[in-house]
């Protein structure tokens, strides 16, 4: 007699996946935070531009590959939840790099305006796609006229970004514990083009985790019976996530402050487009109108801690609970809340 039934032989096939898969995700995000951060130093980018547009994408491509694969396959309440999911405990990462600089707060030392307009950036795009289900479906090609809304916002706002670093109209009060993006002058820097191969052998790599983990997170969630928005936002966000976890700690360890902070917004605002693309892969209609009500709870959810940041990143308290902000303790709650609202109902 088999040890292990058909059924319970692919949920530990899956789970074996499922965990190779997250490791190799933390092992290529570690290396990417020296990456971009010369990047940003050899192109001139600038940390808080770099960490959205490179570390951002880079970060996000295994959850984007997972979420439009998962699109695809008719699997929409896997898709959207992962995305948005990504949002928050991504939010809750930046909390926990806090943990790792113990001079001041980090919403202190990093406050910029580049930062602040990123923030805006994802309150914007996470509040239409919190519209959009309270919109007629209506589809053109199979496609929902929120995507291409969702799109040129996020350009809009990366060119206003872009602009708050060049010629800032705003800037918050310098403090002995503010730290300024400052390009270093490394000799031992690798040259430019090194940096970019390897930057795209490290976001493939990413891609491809994330491509294995759908079929792995799908199996999960039918043989738990946890259902795939939970699945979504406690496992498959999570896993995805963890180079942010990652990078933002490398890049707090390496004085990379700005870097820690645009990375983590940045890649949420990027997060958002991954409801886009998904609706591009979905076939059946508008993926906006798929969305499960638990999800509607989870994307307010990701409103609030997002809105609790960027209250953080204008009031710059520089000491608060547990040597973190008290707006970082706050994001820790809501996050708290999220993952309790989620396994109850």
């Amino acid at each position: 007699m088999p040890i292990f039934s058909p059924d319970e032989w692919t949920f530990l096939q899956s789970v074996g996946v499922f965990a190779v898969c997250a490791v190799t995700i933390a092992l290529a995000g570690t290396r990417l935070t020296r990456v971009v951060d010369q990047l940003a130093d050899k192109t001139g980018l600038g940390e808080a531009i770099a960490g959205a547009l490179l570390l951002g994408a880079a970060t996000s491509l295994s959850g984007i590959v997972l979420s439009v694969t998962a699109a695809w396959k008719g699997h929409p309440e896997l898709a959207i939840s992962n995305a948005l999911g990504g949002i928050a405990v991504q939010t809750l990462f930046l909390a926990v790099a806090d943990l790792f600089y113990r001079r001041a707060n980090l919403e202190h030392a990093a406050a910029s305006a580049p930062n602040l307009l990123q923030n805006a950036l994802l309150i914007s795009l996470l509040a239409v796609i919190l519209l959009a289900p309270s919109l007629p479906e209506f589809t053109f090609w199979g496609v929902s006229p929120v995507t291409p809304v969702l799109f040129g916002l996020y350009v809009y706002g990366i060119f206003l970004v872009k602009g708050a670093r060049q010629t800032p109209m705003w800037k918050p009060s310098v403090t002995k514990e503010t730290r300024n993006d400052v390009p270093v002058d490394d000799a031992d820097t690798p040259a430019l083009s090194r940096l970019v191969i390897e930057f795209v052998v490290l976001m493939s790599v990413m891609g491809l985790a994330g491509w294995t983990l759908e079929p792995a997170a799908t199996n999960i969630a039918a043989q738990t019976g946890l259902g795939q928005t939970a699945v979504g936002v406690l496992l498959t966000a999570t896993s995805t996530s963890l180079p942010e976890l990652v990078t933002s700690v490398a890049a707090v360890r390496r004085g990379a402050l700005t870097l820690a902070v645009g990375g983590i917004i940045g890649g949420n605002a990027f997060d958002t487009l991954f409801t886009a693309t998904s609706d591009i892969a979905y076939r059946e209609g508008s993926i906006y109108h798929a969305v499960s009500e638990d999800t509607i709870i989870w994307i307010s959810l990701s409103l609030l801690m997002t809105s609790a940041l960027m209250m953080g990143l204008i009031r710059r308290q520089e000491q608060g609970l547990a040597r973190i902000g008290t707006e970082s303790a706050a994001i820790v709650l809501l996050y708290a809340l999220g993952v309790a609202l989620v396994l109850i109902r």
